[in-house]
């Protein structure tokens, strides 16, 4: 890659077109929302569900029955989940007022106790402050985008119906169009298993973590379990800054509905959990090399959110992950992955040094 003009034009008006292209683009697809989130959806669950459709081809299944088994898995599974998460949904938005005045009652309470300490706060500073009931507001709020979502199941099971039949013959193409097939081919591949490879460990760890936050939720007697799993699944795809997300309503419902011990307890599972699978099981099986650091996540959450909206603020990560794969596919952009990358330390093996593009005269 090149900073280097064409001939006739300087490498600064160079920048100013490529950036206000950029702009341009991203302007596009904020305006495409749309029609974007429910094929970038598609395309994630294609990358997921690809594995087991070519474990089935490996052993003498044809692909067009594993395709539809894989579908009709997808199918199920969207119903039962669906369902049973939907229930749980509806169930906590109307309860939702109940525990928001039980949240108003407690913040009284702790304004009576400050006020008899000597701390004296206003309705309007406590409300601005510490009001509880406006996270969980928030969350009926996000459940509520994601149920609107299911209006869109149809074209997003079609389009991955659609991603998983021309992936097995794109290959073919791929070898009629490019210059040199044999490299070009094992470095898309490499690139597309490492995607495969990445998508499928953070779903497993996902799954673990909504399993392990599920059952020790349902021990505790929190409200709703089921559904604070199926967040911490789904937010686990978003590093660090997903975890907290997920902790915060479940933590809330903990103290106005059992008091605050068990908040306390809810808190230490979340931390527990969190670490085991983000810190210790994660990174055994990922390696650093597919990683993000903290910035970059945030970052990315931030820019894809506005973009995307929620769905994109939950495929912040693998988009930016799928980026820095392809960066780090090649010689020329390594660089910029390496800078995308986690933090190294000074003890870690040093990795060889990327080749910066060298302007070319």
């Amino acid at each position: 890659m090149s900073l280097v003009a064409p001939a006739g034009r300087s490498p600064v008006s160079s920048i100013l077109v490529t950036a206000a292209a950029l702009v341009i683009v991203i302007a596009g697809m904020r305006e495409a929302q749309a029609l974007l989130v429910p094929f970038l959806l598609a395309a994630f669950i294609a990358v997921i569900v690809m594995p087991a459709v070519q474990f089935m081809v490996n052993h003498r299944i044809p692909t067009s029955v594993a395709i539809f088994l894989v579908i009709l898995l997808i199918l199920g599974a969207g119903l039962l989940l669906g369902g049973l998460v939907g229930r749980s949904a509806d169930d906590f938005s109307a309860q939702l007022p109940l525990y928001q005045q039980k949240f108003a009652a407690m913040i009284h309470g702790l304004q009576v106790w400050l006020s008899d300490n000597g701390l004296m706060l206003t309705d309007e500073t406590v409300s601005r402050l510490l009001d509880p009931g406006r996270a969980m507001a928030m969350a009926a709020q996000g459940l509520s985008s994601l149920s609107g979502l299911l209006t869109n199941a149809f074209l997003i099971l079609l389009t991955v119906l659609f991603i998983l039949f021309e992936a097995s013959g794109f290959p073919a193409k791929l070898r009629r169009i490019l210059p040199d097939p044999a490299s070009d081919l094992r470095h898309i591949e490499r690139m597309l298993n490492d995607i495969k490879r990445y998508m499928a460990i953070k779903t497993l760890t996902s799954l673990l973590t909504g399993i392990l936050i599920y059952l020790a939720l349902l021990a505790l007697g929190v409200d709703f379990p089921l559904l604070w799993g199926m967040i911490a699944f789904f937010l686990n795809y978003v590093p660090n800054i997903g975890s907290l997300i997920a902790a915060i309503p479940p933590i809330l419902l903990a103290l106005v509905q059992l008091g605050t011990g068990a908040a306390l307890w809810t808190t230490a599972i979340y931390l527990l959990v969190n670490n085991l699978v983000g810190n210790v099981i994660e990174p055994r099986f990922m390696g650093r090399g597919l990683g993000l650091s903290t910035l970059v996540v945030f970052v990315s959450l931030v820019f894809w959110g506005w973009v995307l909206g929620l769905i994109g603020m939950f495929l912040s990560v693998p988009l930016t992950m799928t980026l820095k794969i392809a960066l780090d596919s090649r010689e020329d952009t390594r660089w910029i992955a390496i800078l995308l990358g986690p933090e190294i330390g000074d003890d870690e093996e040093p990795a060889p040094a990327p080749r910066l593009p060298a302007d070319r005269t």
